[in-house]
């Protein structure tokens, strides 16, 4: 069983689990909640899915697997990750999410979710132990399956209902980059129940990798030619399950999700943030949170969160530099009260950026702009093997002397930070991080400069050094 639980989930190749992978991991979840008495004989599991093509078999698959072990799979359709989160959770159930998320259409995964929320890593631990003796002969599917697939859309769509009250939204022309995101249709009810004049484009029958951390040069070439020729306020769209979104502003120019993060703290006035380290280092100067750092990844979030709760704080904000954003606690905002959702969401942080920018009476890239955030970008190097990236970045970790050749031609290296990769800071202040991802081949690249050509420059040079010294 090639596939592996990453930051994220389960992920791999989709020959990788369509071969009783997916389903034994299904049946290990099911066998699991039983066995720690989170779901008794006969209980639920919700079972939604994203748009790639893999996604209605595995689907198939892991519901025959969760049959098998004598609990419902109850079917959701395609819908968000948070919509499908927030509807086990309501009805005190577990859930599965069949997506992999932003990665290409030939890959997969499997999300998993305790009836309280997301999995942890001691979870994640228990499944994986349980997969080898669960990767049988797959049982055959339930005959007939109940759909709550309207209803689960439905819900969340009504969680927002009020969220910016009296016409704060009115009037507002934005851009809804469809592709096939499985929040697409969400997203542009509740944007229209908010009184926006929405602009659906983009629109595809075949799945569009959306990465909306290190967003492509084609997506930002068409994002920018909408707005320009739409006459937008702002362009808005989400990854493939719809849990991290992308934010365009006026002049067309894409939002740094750890910014829309911040707004989001500061709009819903959080007095605890949890982020990962990834996230750009002014956070904490931006709000009056007291913001806490992990390493990438949503349970790590998520486990911040939770110690923030345990020290009885009213109003808990988790983000990621991917835009996702997580509630630990009920938030009033406007006339809705949003009940705690601790799984990334991208309407949350899209609704608070252009209310935001309304309220302050300014357009969406001078809000930003007034956050007096360093300048961040972000990249990855694509097919770039996992043990190579591994073995680079251990080897500039604990090596000194190998850290400081391999950076000298960008600088003399002043701090490191081991929380999650290699993330050194230069004595010129510019900032570069290096990160294996946990889901995919690649090598994530991180910068913090002085300007937007800086911070881009830093990482063309990252890149460059990297290849020469690998090889790659």
């Amino acid at each position: 069983m090639a596939a592996k639980f990453g930051t994220s989930g389960l992920r791999g190749l989709v020959g990788e689990l369509t071969d009783g992978t997916a389903a034994a991991h299904a049946r290990a979840f099911a066998r699991y909640l039983k066995t720690a008495a989170m779901a008794p004989a006969g209980a639920p599991v919700f079972i939604g899915r994203d748009m790639r093509a893999s996604s209605p078999l595995i689907a198939a698959q892991c519901a025959a697997a969760v049959f098998g072990e004598g609990l419902e799979p109850v079917d959701c359709g395609v819908l968000p990750t948070p919509a499908l989160a927030l509807h086990a959770m309501g009805q005190g159930a577990a859930a599965l999410m069949i997506t992999g998320s932003h990665i290409p259409d030939d890959r997969n995964g499997v999300k998993f979710y305790r009836p309280d929320g997301e999995i942890d890593k001691t979870d994640e631990a228990a499944i994986s132990s349980l997969a080898p003796q669960c990767h049988a002969a797959q049982p055959p599917a339930p005959q007939l399956m109940r759909d709550q697939s309207l209803d689960a859309n439905a819900a969340f769509i009504e969680r927002y209902y009020g969220f910016a009250p009296d016409g704060l939204l009115r009037g507002l022309r934005i851009g809804l980059y469809e592709h096939s995101s499985a929040a697409s249709e969400c997203l542009a009810a509740i944007l229209e129940a908010a009184e926006v004049d929405v602009v659906r484009l983009g629109k595809s029958d075949v799945f569009i990798p959306v990465d909306t951390e290190a967003v492509s040069d084609e997506t930002r070439r068409l994002a920018a030619g909408w707005v320009r020729s739409e006459k937008l306020d702002g362009l808005v769209s989400a990854d493939g399950d719809g849990d991290r979104p992308l934010v365009v502003d006026e002049t067309g120019q894409v939002l740094r999700g750890d910014a829309l993060g911040l707004i989001v703290a500061r709009y819903l006035g959080a007095d605890a943030v949890v982020t990962p380290v990834t996230s750009n280092s002014g956070i904490e100067r931006g709000c009056q949170a007291e913001v806490s750092r992990t390493r990438v990844g949503s349970p790590f979030v998520i486990a911040g969160m939770s110690q923030a709760l345990a020290e009885d704080r009213q109003r808990v904000i988790g983000f990621e530099a991917n835009g996702g954003v997580l509630t630990g606690n009920a938030i009033k905002a406007g006339a809705a009260v949003l009940a705690a959702l601790p799984t990334r969401d991208s309407v949350l942080p899209i609704l608070c950026a252009f209310a935001a920018a309304r309220i302050a009476g300014q357009s969406l890239s001078a809000h930003v702009a007034g956050l007096g955030l360093p300048v961040a970008a972000s990249d990855r190097i694509e097919n770039f093997p996992t043990a190579t990236s591994q073995a680079l970045v251990a080897e500039l970790s604990n090596d000194a002397a190998a850290r400081a050749a391999f950076f000298e031609p960008m600088g003399a290296v002043a701090a490191t930070d081991l929380t999650d990769g290699l993330r050194v800071t230069l004595q010129n202040g510019d900032i570069v991080h290096l990160r294996p991802s946990g889901n995919a081949p690649e090598l994530r690249v991180y910068s913090e400069a002085a300007t937007e050509a800086d911070a881009q420059d830093v990482i063309a040079r990252a890149i460059a050094r990297i290849r020469q010294h690998t090889g790659q």
